[in-house]
């Protein structure tokens, strides 16, 4: 029996506990995370409240808690919105001619000159910020990244016997799409999917913290950090909690990623 990936094993554990604290968040929380309670401003951390409170009077645990629900659910829906845009694009410039191929990569190319968080700030100038405004253009910033994974790895199974018998009998381009290279591809979208999940998880929290992403009063962990500032000597806590929640998430979907890797790719893992 194969032994499990360490990256895979310590990457699953924190997404896990991210997931779980999201879920829980649905349920309970030791105070609202919404509650003003100016009369409990920057209280230390004590056993009634764990992280402590922040300049509103707000417990910092629940803030953190809610806001795991907030940092994944932007992360599902930019991912979804890349994966189905880049997915299709990596195939469909693997399967056609040499100039349209080109043409699709070249225009991938041009997406690429635009960041995450450009590409929000011009978003919010537009739309007005938002979650879902952020969501859009994280999900945009990453189709790139997708077309690129997808296309190399569709390249390789259009040259495999199965796929040039199935084109020598004249089956169609989509049902060859459909039946042959995207399940083959599959493993690259589950890693692909990890990796960019931790860049999502990042981006929100920046253009939270620039005051493009989450609004208020919904708890982010991005605004945590930038209503902290004006704290940083005299309630240093209140930057270090999100901080380290934000840290963990990238840190527990890149360890994701990497053992996902090495878990399809043998081969990999292997040379290391």
């Amino acid at each position: 029996m194969k032994r499990l990936n360490p990256s895979l094993v310590v990457g699953g554990v924190i997404v896990g506990v991210i997931v779980l604290m999201a879920l829980i968040s649905f349920v309970w929380t030791p105070y609202d995370a919404t509650l003003v309670t100016p009369a409990s401003r920057l209280l230390e951390p004590s056993w009634s409240h764990w992280f402590g409170t922040d300049k509103f009077g707000r417990d910092v645990l629940s803030q953190i808690m809610v806001g795991s629900r907030t940092t994944l659910f932007v992360g599902v829906v930019a991912v979804g919105v890349a994966a189905v845009i880049g997915v299709p694009l990596g195939i469909l410039a693997a399967m056609v001619r040499r100039w349209p191929s080109e043409a699709i990569m070249r225009a991938n190319d041009l997406l690429l000159a635009f960041p995450a968080l450009l590409l929000a700030i011009m978003f919010g100038a537009v739309f007005g910020a938002s979650t879902l405004t952020a969501m859009i253009a994280i999900g945009i910033a990453s189709v790139p990244s997708f077309a690129r994974v997808i296309r190399s790895g569709a390249l390789q199974v259009m040259r495999t016997e199965y796929v040039l018998a199935a084109r020598a009998a004249g089956r169609r381009p989509l049902p060859i799409a459909v039946r042959h290279v995207l399940p083959n591809v599959t493993s690259l979208i589950t890693v692909q999917a990890s990796v960019s999940f931790a860049i999502a998880v990042l981006a929100e929290a920046a253009l939270s913290f620039l005051g493009y992403g989450t609004p208020p009063p919904t708890p982010s962990w991005g605004r945590m950090l930038q209503e902290s500032q004006e704290f940083l000597f005299s309630a240093p806590r209140l930057a270090i909690f999100p901080g380290i929640a934000i840290a963990i998430a990238v840190l527990g979907f890149n360890l994701l990623g990497d053992g996902l890797r090495d878990r399809f790719d043998p081969k990999l893992e292997d040379r290391r």
